[in-house]
């Protein structure tokens, strides 16, 4: 199972990625020098949306779409899955 996720850094900036151990990634990013070098400047980092996928090429071509949204439209997804939750 692979995840894509978005986190929220403290500089308020989002941050678009894929892994397939969603838990120790985000430890990462939040401690490591392991994590991206984007998150390691701005931590801490918050999970604020994943979504499963079967595969890596499924992932990642949703990775790419993501990465292509603009800041609102990713809010938007954002908030759309926390009231799909909810």
């Amino acid at each position: 199972m692979y995840y894509l996720y978005i986190l929220r850094c403290a500089d308020d900036t989002l941050y678009t990625g894929i892994t397939v151990d969603l838990e120790r990634r985000i430890n990462e990013h939040n401690t490591s020098k392991l994590g991206a070098k984007y998150t390691s400047a701005r931590r801490p980092v918050e999970l604020v949306y994943s979504k499963k996928f079967r595969n890596r090429s499924t992932a990642s071509k949703a990775e790419g779409k993501v990465k292509g949204l603009s800041r609102e439209e990713k809010l938007t997804l954002i908030s759309r899955d926390k009231k799909m939750v909810k």
